[in-house]
């Protein structure tokens, strides 16, 4: 602040304090930055949430995959002789003296903030002495995955057991749409130091967080920046990590999430903290590096988005440290490795692209989610792993009480997979991973979260100009080199040679069905080889292109077969399509003849038609011609990303191979049918014809 130079994106660049001070130029003090100024006296009026708060109030819903949850904190804590009549006084002056403790929600989505609520009550229970297990399991049954009512008082909760004589295991549950991970840490901090002495006199808060919401915003040409930025990025913005999954998000009725974690110990910590500091990398940006390796490596693609937690409480009061409220944002940063590179190359990149987003951080990810949406064309863009770091802004914060130790815990959020956590704690780091276990398979999460505490273990050893170690289990990569073991016979046949060997085999076999009629091999055949014998008295060669402008019916596919008969490639062009995006198809092509159903119409220069009826009325060629596996069975033109048709070019060899695999796979056959909906210039057509044709099964148009 007062130094306009000071770009993130140049201090994750360059993280050393002497070099990046060395290129500040400070501002004119005469332009200090704006100050929030408190309205004390419409502190209780209804005002909007965040876009983080609104996210998770609609995804305590149904509505969407994972949803039904509440974005909620649950821990526990045990301790010998807490007085908890003390500890409720403590909680109620705390629930005095914070607002957002307070709070509730609109049905519109709207929070509020209550003058007055009634005096919170710790509910306890007194476990029978041969019962502890019984109902300390209870309590964490019905807590650590509550949904709290957000238009009710409260939104969090705290239960005690008393149990083993002298023991009480506290729980506490806090939804997030309150408060956000830093909140409840000074909420925990405020906690101990009034149960220690509940006259202690707490530093005032001059604010309320109704006063940062509506007036804390940004600049409105940093956001214009942002928003262009963002634009940008999303031309190359990674999806998801593609994981592995047992079963659709959308079929999961009652997400439950599952916590494992790792201490690694202080010195183990502070070694690795060393060698960041010596290769200019942050500890943050070396532990999201690190998750984002491991997920790439069980990633169906190892370019992958996740979604980085940003305690984004801005500057704007002497007294906005002590307001508890959601402050956080969500930051959308792409992980893209490079093949070869170094452990360390690949931290600096990542540091210098979370950086640069950071920069541009005005911009929610909720705002480039549905950018993304609407440049994809897709309603479904998710991205459901989320990195969050407390490092650097918990040195002074008492993570837990001095009167009980935590012992358990739990986070869960509404749309979310996978949530990795990592704070400092006795002066070590603390590794959590909380996810919805039932989406993966038995023994997926255990594996991964392994690979990367191995992995911060090999960085602690200092390699890190070298590249990262294989990160799979042994067990895991001998299974998916069995699976993708894919050498085998290749057959060495064209795309259409199964149809014309069965023609002549089984003459009298069903072949092609439509509302009203049928052909059989034999008949299909016969037309077929009449088409190409059409086509070669029209001068068609081996490996010409020739365009099929048909409607869906046996035509089209005596047509395809035919071309594919004289020995050429088919085209196949909708009818639908404009005439004018039909004509660059066959300019693209080299297209000279189209087999089409209506010769009177208008075709381009060059581009002659050709119905079924007449070929039909040709002699036959006695057999298809001769052409190499490698010859061009057909050209399928893409949509193009630039509107412009793009041809892709597909030989015999690599149709067959992947034809035969399929029937081969899932046993398709002799007497199968297949329901033929794709159009022909779609690539799904090539299976509905040629991979039933070919093995026996009927085609039904």
């Amino acid at each position: 602040e007062g130094f306009p130079d000071a770009e993130l994106g140049r201090l994750f660049a360059q993280p050393e304090l002497a070099g990046f001070a060395a290129g500040l130029r400070h501002q004119d003090s005469a332009a200090p930055a704006p100050r929030l100024v408190a309205d004390p006296e419409h502190r209780h009026d209804p005002f909007p949430p965040t876009d983080v708060q609104r996210a998770y109030w609609i995804g305590r819903t149904d509505t969407f995959a994972l949803g039904g949850v509440g974005c909620h904190f649950y821990t526990e804590y045990d301790g010998v002789d807490v007085d908890l009549d003390r500890l409720a006084e403590a909680w109620n002056r705390l629930i005095a003296r914070h607002e957002m403790l307070r709070a509730r929600f609109l049905p519109n989505g709207d929070q509020q903030i209550l003058p007055e609520v009634p005096r919170f009550e710790i509910r306890t229970v007194d476990a029978a002495p041969d019962g502890d297990e019984i109902v300390l399991r209870a309590q964490r049954e019905a807590m650590s995955h509550q949904v709290l009512d957000p238009g009710q008082w409260p939104l969090f909760d705290v239960r005690a057991v008393r149990y083993g004589g002298n023991r009480v295991r506290l729980a506490v549950s806090i939804d997030s749409i309150l408060i956000d991970a830093l909140s409840a840490m000074t909420l925990m901090r405020e906690l101990d130091t009034l149960y220690r002495d509940l006259d202690a006199e707490l530093p005032p808060i001059g604010l309320s967080f109704r006063d940062y919401v509506l007036t804390a915003r940004p600049d409105p040409q940093r956001l214009a920046a942002a928003q262009e930025y963002w634009a940008r990025r999303v031309e190359d913005l990674p999806d998801g990590p593609q994981l592995p999954l047992a079963k659709d998000p959308a079929t999961v009725q009652q997400p439950r999430f599952v916590r494992r974690e790792q201490h690694l110990p202080p010195q183990r910590w502070q070694r690795l903290r060393d060698l960041a500091r010596r290769h200019g990398i942050t500890g943050s940006s070396l532990l999201a590096t690190a998750f984002a390796e491991v997920l790439g490596t069980w990633s169906a693609q190892p370019d992958l988005t996740i979604n980085v937690t940003l305690f984004d409480r801005r500057d704007v009061h002497p007294d906005v440290d002590r307001v508890l409220g959601d402050f956080t944002s969500l930051l959308l940063v792409g992980y893209q490795p490079e093949p070869g590179e170094t452990w360390v190359d690949a931290a600096r990149r990542m540091q210098r692209q979370m950086g640069s987003d950071l920069e541009h951080s005005d911009v929610s990810a909720v705002w480039v989610m549905r950018e993304l949406a609407r440049r994809r064309g897709r309603l479904d863009v998710s991205m459901p792993v989320v990195f969050t770091s407390t490092l650097g802004v918990t040195d002074d914060v008492v993570v837990e009480p001095s009167f009980a130790e935590r012992v358990w815990g739990v986070s869960q959020t509404p749309q979310v997979w996978l949530d990795h956590q990592v704070v400092e704690r006795d002066g070590g780091l603390l590794l959590v991973w909380d996810a919805v276990e039932e989406l993966f398979a038995p023994g997926v999460l255990d594996a991964m979260f392994g690979a990367y505490v191995g992995l911060l273990e090999w960085l602690v050893e200092g390699e890190w100009g070298g590249v990262v170690p294989a990160l799979l289990p042994a067990e895991q990569r001998v299974v998916r080199a069995g699976v993708n073991a894919t050498a085998g016979p290749v057959s060495g046949r064209l795309l259409h040679e199964g149809f014309f060997a069965r023609a002549v085999e089984e003459p009298g076999r069903s072949a092609v069905f439509w509302d009203g009629g049928e052909l059989s091999y034999g008949e299909l055949a016969d037309r077929a080889l009449r088409i190409a014998g059409a086509l070669r008295e029209r001068g068609v060669e081996a490996g010409e292109r020739v365009a099929v402008t048909l409607p869906k019916g046996p035509d089209q596919v005596a047509a395809v077969l035919g071309v594919l008969a004289a020995g050429a490639a088919y085209v196949p062009v909708g009818v639908d399509q404009p005439t004018l995006r039909r004509a660059v198809m066959y300019r693209q092509a080299d297209v000279r003849l189209v087999l089409a159903d209506d010769a009177d119409q208008q075709w381009p220069d060059g581009v002659r038609p050709l119905t079924v009826a007449a070929a039909t009325g040709a002699t036959a060629l006695p057999e298809p011609v001769a052409v190499a596996g490698d010859a061009t069975a057909y050209v399928i033109f893409t949509s193009g990303s630039t509107g412009e048709p793009k041809g892709v070019v597909v030989s015999h060899s690599a149709a067959v191979n992947t034809l035969e695999e399929v029937c081969s796979r899932f046993g398709v056959g002799v007497g199968d049918r297949v329901l033929a909906v794709s159009a022909l210039d779609f690539d799904l057509s090539v299976f509905d014809v040629f991979g039933l044709l070919g093995v026996g099964g009927g085609v039904v148009l």
